[in-house]
């Protein structure tokens, strides 16, 4: 099902005898493309004044950055389309061109997510429905939405499937709002289990969430939290866009790394064939990092 998407030199030209010829040239490994993610970001408080963790975490973000994938929660108290325009535009909301966001459950206070969907338009998928699919180098990358029905039969569900069927990349990433597995208050959530049983038998390497406010690094496991060192999902809770850090509930089997004392964005690096990751705190230092290959 998986093919390595590569990046072809431009041909040269060569003039021989009055006629051109383009010599066959070797394909090149795609560029290595950083992006960053993080969620629960814009905290415009119950007075409407703006918490200033998320201007914070938003200077983190780097040139570089190809890309930027919001994990939910984008603003808060109430997803209202005021709060896209007085919190999160001035922050997170400079890097607009980049982003690509998934929803919360705070965006759909706000009925139908109407300030989180018009905030972000096209760039949120099309149809209002807050799941969609695009490519970053040689990586597939999907963006769902947890707020919604993804169970087995659902349309994201059905969606899923073929979108999935349908890519010949070699490495995958999916990204939404609320955690399969948590150490934070909110623990294990099981709405994304069937979605997450299903990028499992893909053989998709990533998963990215939010919801608890805290930063969380599980080993490669399925669906059923047993570990999988060869075909396992990694996932990160990255709910450290802005809003208040929580505190530790039930440490979970297979946590491989907690902190819940910084703000901050996990960077990656999407490679062919492999990734590298970092947390990167508002403190400046990194304080979870390390690589691996897709083993697909």
């Amino acid at each position: 099902m998986r093919r390595i998407v590569l990046t072809l030199l431009t041909p040269w030209l060569t003039a021989c005898g009055g006629s051109e010829t383009a010599p066959a040239l070797p394909a090149t490994p795609a560029i290595p493309i950083d992006i960053v993610a993080a969620g629960d970001i814009a905290d415009c408080g119950s007075d409407g004044q703006m918490f200033p963790d998320a201007a914070r975490t938003a200077r983190l973000i780097a040139p570089s950055d190809v890309f930027v994938l919001t994990l939910g929660d984008n603003t808060y108290p109430i997803g209202a389309p005021a709060e896209f325009t007085d919190c999160f535009q001035p922050t997170w909301g400079r890097s607009r061109e980049r982003l690509r966001p998934s929803p919360g459950n705070h965006d759909y206070i706000t009925m139908d997510a109407d300030g989180y969907f018009g905030y972000f338009g096209a760039a949120a998928g099309p149809d209002r429905r807050g799941y969609y699919s695009f490519e970053i180098g040689a990586w597939h990358v999907v963006s769902l939405n947890s707020n919604v029905d993804a169970g087995v039969g659902s349309a994201q569900y059905t969606w899923l499937q073929a979108d999935l069927a349908a890519s010949q990349a070699l490495c995958t990433l999916a990204y939404w709002h609320h955690p399969v597995f948590s150490s934070g208050p909110h623990g294990n959530n099981p709405r994304m289990a069937d979605i997450y049983r299903m990028l499992h038998a893909a053989g998709a390497e990533l998963v990215l969430v939010g919801h608890d406010h805290v930063y969380e690094r599980f080993a490669p496991q399925n669906a059923d939290g047993q570990v999988d060192p060869v075909r396992g999902v990694r996932s990160f809770t990255v709910g450290t866009g802005g809003a208040r850090l929580y505190s530790w509930s039930t440490i979970r089997t297979n946590s491989e790394f907690r902190d819940n004392s910084s703000h901050g964005v996990l960077r990656l690096t999407l490679a062919e064939g492999g990734y590298r990751w970092v947390f990167v705190p508002v403190s400046g230092d990194a304080r979870d990092e390390g690589s691996a290959q897709c083993q697909r």
